[in-house]
């Protein structure tokens, strides 16, 4: 492949939020909350019309996921038992929102590390699971807030939105419509996870991160990835949703109804996902001519523990460990969109030239998405 043709990932950042929170903080905030609950509704629940609230636990959430904690930009909130969900100061239309300062900080230090300025920037594109209003878009303000150069755009493909996004900047760059491509993937999933539902209240974390995309002929950064090649595939499933939108209003429906927030159907998610994203990998793969047991390292999304090693052990057999397929969900817990980016950014030092790795994606649509890649 000539090098005017060939497209690299020249850089990578991380805005890791400042408070964490641990299961055992978690689990007692929610204890609480499920004793208030269960004490105000007790003579319902002594009349069988309502069910009473289960207590969660730090065992329960650790076998269910593998998660042990997750950084949040507000902690008081979530482990408020009267609030259960975070507290946002609003801003005013003339400041920084919230999800582009945290966009702001990955995408500078994306930059710093593939050794570009804001100006170099033609294309920036905000991929992540909610959006924080409908317009302007993300990608714009982010864009201003910067100094980046061209044009902008928002996308949503949940928990897939970033690997959706890479194949765009991919796009864009053969295509010549961009010279340099700024992807951002702010994912503020506290605001949108049901803290008091027990089923799901441990499954997310926020975070942003941000990837610098570039022809090769432009890349002076001492670290760079070739892609390879993209794939992506959709099939349409309800067992993971959302209903929040900007016509509930006008539905006249509940604004703080269950539906309103995350939800899942996790032991069918975990069930459906897990072959059809080890038979994209593999079909992938195959296009290119690369065997599963080829591939370094493997950079998956960050759901569910035992599904990326069901997924794995699918494609090349044996035990998995992290050399292979790197955790960052114990750390992070689900950081939707973020999830395999991270695992990218954090685990590929000691990987050498010619070494491929695969960076996946799988979750709500279902969509899952896949990069092929190997260091120069």
């Amino acid at each position: 492949m000539n090098k005017e043709d060939t497209i690299v990932i020249s850089g990578t950042g991380l805005y890791q939020p400042p408070h964490i929170i641990t299961n055992a903080e978690l689990v007692e905030a929610f204890n609480k909350y499920a004793d208030l609950q269960n004490e105000k509704n007790a003579a319902a629940i002594a009349e069988g019309t309502a069910v009473a609230l289960t207590h969660s636990s730090v065992e329960f959430i650790e076998k269910a996921s593998g998660i042990k904690q997750r950084y949040v930009i507000n902690k008081d909130g979530v482990l408020d038992p009267e609030r259960m969900y975070p507290h946002f100061e609003p801003r005013a239309d003339d400041q920084l929102s919230l999800m582009a300062e945290i966009a702001v900080d990955a995408a500078k230090k994306a930059l710093a590390a593939a050794g570009k300025k804001p100006e170099d920037v033609d294309f920036v594109i905000c991929s992540s699971a909610n959006m924080q209003r409908a317009y302007p878009a993300m990608a714009i303000e982010i864009q201003q807030a910067l100094g980046a150069q061209g044009y902008g755009f928002d996308m949503n493909v949940a928990c897939s939105a970033a690997t959706f996004a890479m194949e765009q900047a991919v796009n864009a760059l053969k295509a010549g419509t961009a010279k340099c491509v700024l992807m951002v993937n702010p994912e503020i999933t506290s605001a949108h996870l049901a803290w008091k539902d027990r089923d799901c209240h441990f499954i997310f974390g926020d975070v942003c991160t941000a990837m610098v995309l570039e022809r090769a002929e432009t890349a002076t950064s001492d670290e760079q990835w070739e892609v390879l090649g993209t794939k992506l595939a959709t099939q349409f499933s309800n067992n993971i949703r959302n209903n929040f939108g900007f016509m509930n209003k006008a539905e006249d429906s509940d604004a703080d109804g269950r539906d309103k927030l995350f939800r899942q159907e996790g032991r069918k998610v975990f069930k459906e996902v897990v072959p059809i994203a080890a038979a994209h990998i593999e079909n992938h793969l195959g296009t290119l001519n690369i065997q599963p047991a080829d591939v370094r390292r493997y950079w998956l999304h960050q759901a569910n523990l035992g599904m990326n090693q069901l997924v794995i052990k699918k494609l090349v057999g044996g035990e998995v460990g992290p050399e292979l397929a790197p955790l960052i969900l114990d750390t992070y817990a689900n950081t939707a969109s973020a999830g395999s980016i991270i695992a990218f950014h954090e685990h590929r030092s000691g990987l050498k030239a010619g070494d491929l790795g695969v960076i996946c994606s799988f979750g709500a649509g279902y969509s899952v998405g896949s990069i092929i890649v190997r260091k120069k």
